[in-house]
């Protein structure tokens, strides 16, 4: 679904068509969502007053506590009988964010997905598994419906199951694969192990995300498919998954600038940042019926481009993810993000890529530790010989993040997987 004259729009049309579309928006939520409608009042900001896409910066964040406190329907905008379909967070940190879809909703959603779809290079002969979870979690409906809308053929797996995964993928013929990093690499070496070559599979594009991850990372799914990895963006609150997606290009993620208008923030000051420069991301729909929400903080970190990309596409591009501000963790006052000893960790060759970090405080200093796994033909007795690996990768480690960690090495296959979402992180300290 290649939408030449939406995706190559140029910038001053572009921006005519957002400063529109975000009025009429604008509008929509102050008249029909009480709480935009108290929050506006509070400050006395109006509608009218958006007259330009700078005057943006007027209207106040919207943040996930702000969703929670609505729980579950005080953020949507239309009747309940016009909602088709609700989903939602999983609410491990509190209550659940609910997010609700009229029909015309729905057919955004596809149609942003198909477009992502389409610019990983597959179309209506090919034959997608998708192992995005399909409850409640947005992953799964919203790559399902972009292949319907173009008529690839989908394979509705779900998570779990690796073993009939990797059935369904030798005797199916699948041409796409949809997964996270984590269970991409797992799936592999399960295939491996059912005496399947993963590449000799066939795939010819893998859509990945849900998760963070790195260069390394990517190369590595890469590798073990021998095909390309395309990095897929969204978030239940604004839509999910589609808001950004990768093309061929693979230069960063094309975000629909038509559907959604981006903004990267200073975190601290919440000051709008020029593009190129690393903050925040703050979103803003500008046209969802359902449940419209403006300037939503994403936490995510990363940089926005806004040149035209090789591909011809002028949407702005989007940097992968490079970490969550509420991921992050201080240890000794030094700011960590788990992408960052992701990507220590991919550049020894004798490591897997499954690792767990723990941090504790035993007395009063803080002290991290990380668990690696290590490839199947080294585990060994050899002591020299773990022992050089363990400095070697302390090293990298140290390198990244400026901290020297304990380091250790662990028997293959001894670490959590997960077949969502990878935790990484086990912060062990009490800040009582």
């Amino acid at each position: 679904m290649w939408d030449e004259e939406k995706e190559t729009i140029q910038r001053d049309d572009l921006e005519e068509l957002q400063l529109k579309k975000l009025q009429d928006t604008v509008h929509q939520a102050y008249e029909r969502v009480p709480y935009y409608h108290k929050k506006f009042n509070e400050i006395g900001l109006y509608p009218e007053d958006i007259e330009t896409l700078e005057d943006i910066t007027k209207i106040p964040f919207t943040t996930k506590d702000d969703l929670r406190e609505s729980y579950p329907f005080g953020m949507f905008a239309v009747p309940k009988k016009e909602i088709i379909e609700i989903h939602s967070s999983s609410g491990t940190t509190g209550k659940p964010v609910v997010s609700g879809y009229t029909r015309k909703d729905l057919d955004t959603w596809a149609t942003i997905m198909a477009r992502g779809l389409t610019g990983m290079g597959l179309g209506d002969e090919d034959i997608l598994q998708n192992t995005h979870g399909y409850g409640l979690f947005t992953g799964g409906f919203g790559v399902h419906y972009g292949a319907e809308k173009i008529g690839i053929t989908v394979i509705p797996i779900s998570t779990g199951q690796t073993k009939r995964q990797i059935e369904i993928m030798n005797d199916f013929d699948i041409t796409g694969l949809i997964f996270t990093p984590s269970y991409g690499l797992h799936m592999a070496e399960v295939a491996k192990e059912e005496g399947i070559n993963p590449k000799q599979l066939g795939i010819k594009a893998i859509g990945f995300g849900a998760e963070m991850w790195t260069e390394e990372m990517r190369k590595r799914i890469e590798k073990e498919y021998n095909t390309e990895a395309y990095n897929i963006y969204g978030l239940t609150e604004i839509m999910g998954p589609g808001i950004g997606v990768e093309c061929e290009a693979q230069n960063g993620l094309h975000i629909a600038e038509d559907y959604f208008y981006p903004e990267i923030v200073d975190s601290k000051t919440g000051k709008q940042l020029p593009g190129g420069t690393e903050g925040e991301l703050v979103l803003t729909n500008l046209e969802r019926e359902g449940m419209p929400i403006l300037r939503f903080r994403t936490k995510d970190i990363t940089t926005l481009h806004y040149e035209t990309c090789e591909c011809g596409r002028t949407f702005t591009r989007m940097e992968r993810i490079k970490g969550r501000y509420d991921d992050m963790i201080k240890v000794k006052g030094v700011s960590v993000f788990p992408s960052q000893i992701e990507k220590a960790l991919l550049h020894v060759s004798e490591v897997e890529p499954h690792y767990q970090i723990i941090v504790t405080r035993p007395d009063i200093m803080d002290q991290m530790e990380i668990k690696v796994e290590t490839s199947p033909d080294l585990f060994s007795d050899d002591v020299t010989k773990m022992v050089n690996l363990q400095k070697t990768i302390g090293d990298y480690v140290q390198n990244e993040i400026g901290l020297r960690a304990k380091i250790t090495l662990v028997e293959p296959h001894t670490l959590p997987r997960f077949e969502g979402k990878a935790k990484r992180v086990l912060d062990k300290r009490n800040f009582n």
